[in-house]
């Protein structure tokens, strides 16, 4: 099968945005591909971390991975620190990036303005890491949403470059679009994030979840109960569409716009519906915190399995730069 590469920071509790954004793509991608999953913590230490809380992230979100049915017999899930040639690669690398084309990066832009005190080189080059995860293993594919085409069109063009000047090494990977809901926190404004404080966790109880749904806004203009409204601008109604079964949705929309239910009573059943969702994933999770042994012997057999492809892709780097063997003293 053809190879596809993708990645994740451990950067806090994963939530309803990561699993309708990445998770679910990646469980129906293991089928189709040679998937390989990398949890990239060399990522993550571009902004400021507790280095004592690191570990812990790092397992949690594998072990959540592993509790949405990222299946280890079918794709590879590892961590990116734990195989070297990654930053190897990223080096060398370094040296056919250009420099405006990645200061005008717009995640560079953008992540520059949320830490003005703390623009680090990491952080520009934050791109040619993300250049060598994916071709270190040579992947064909990436899934991709709209916010990373920008970095994906930078591998395809370091790509180029290297085999331009080195020889033919490497593929120039392609985007794997899928129909990736775009999904917006709490507040209806923002894309979920657990830094804006929008977001429902994976691992939030039925009871937190419901104290962060009860006070969410809907259509503003149900401002009684007996007022009709729109479900198309609300965004508990979006979350109905990627959460709750047709007949529940079509109740929903109904209910809304002849203002036969309340936005409460909306709420109460798509509470319901994240019970259900939530709870398998939360009894998986469960498990495997009574066994955290488990999560690792998962993420040190994806290490091996992929330290070899890593090597042999860095041979041939080497190779070609001439980096590789001593050559023959120079002539007098």
């Amino acid at each position: 099968m053809p190879r596809l590469f993708s990645g994740i920071q451990p950067t806090g509790e994963p939530h309803l945005g990561n699993y309708f954004g990445a998770f679910i793509n990646w469980v129906a991608l293991q089928e189709q591909y040679d998937a390989i999953y990398c949890i990239v913590d060399y990522h993550a230490i571009t902004q400021d971390y507790d280095t004592d809380v690191m570990p812990q992230m790092v397992w949690e979100l594998a072990a959540i991975l592993l509790s949405c049915e990222i299946n280890p017999d079918k794709c590879t899930l590892f961590v990116q620190s734990h195989i070297p040639q990654h930053t190897e690669l990223a080096w060398v690398y370094s040296t056919v990036a250009q420099m405006g084309r990645l200061t005008n990066m717009t995640q560079f832009k953008e992540k520059s303005q949320d830490q003005a005190e703390n623009i680090n080189l990491g952080l520009l080059a934050y791109p040619v890491l993300q250049a060598a995860d994916i071709l270190l293993y040579k992947a064909e594919a990436v899934p991709v949403g709209e916010d990373q085409l920008q970095h994906l069109e930078l591998t395809r063009e370091i790509a180029r470059k290297y085999n331009a000047r080195f020889g033919e090494t490497f593929p120039e990977p392609k985007g794997h679009t899928t129909k990736t809901p775009k999904v917006l926190g709490l507040d209806g404004e923002r894309k979920m994030s657990k830094s804006l404080g929008n977001q429902i966790g994976l691992l939030d109880s039925s009871e937190t979840v419901w104290q962060k749904l009860a006070p969410a806004p809907t259509d503003s203009a149900r401002i009684k109960r007996t007022d009709p409204g729109d479900p198309k601008i609300c965004n508990i109604f979006s979350y109905h569409g990627l959460i709750s079964p047709s007949e529940t949705v079509a109740w929903a929309d109904e209910g809304c716009r002849s203002a036969g239910i309340g936005c409460i009573d909306c709420k109460k059943a798509l509470a319901k519906e994240m019970d259900t969702l939530l709870g398998p994933i939360q009894a998986r999770y469960s498990e495997l915190e009574a066994k955290p042994d488990d999560v690792r012997v998962v993420l040190e057999a994806g290490a091996a399995k992929c330290r070899p492809v890593a090597e042999e892709t860095m041979e041939e780097v080497r190779g070609s730069m001439g980096l590789n063997l001593v050559g023959p003293p120079p002539t007098r």
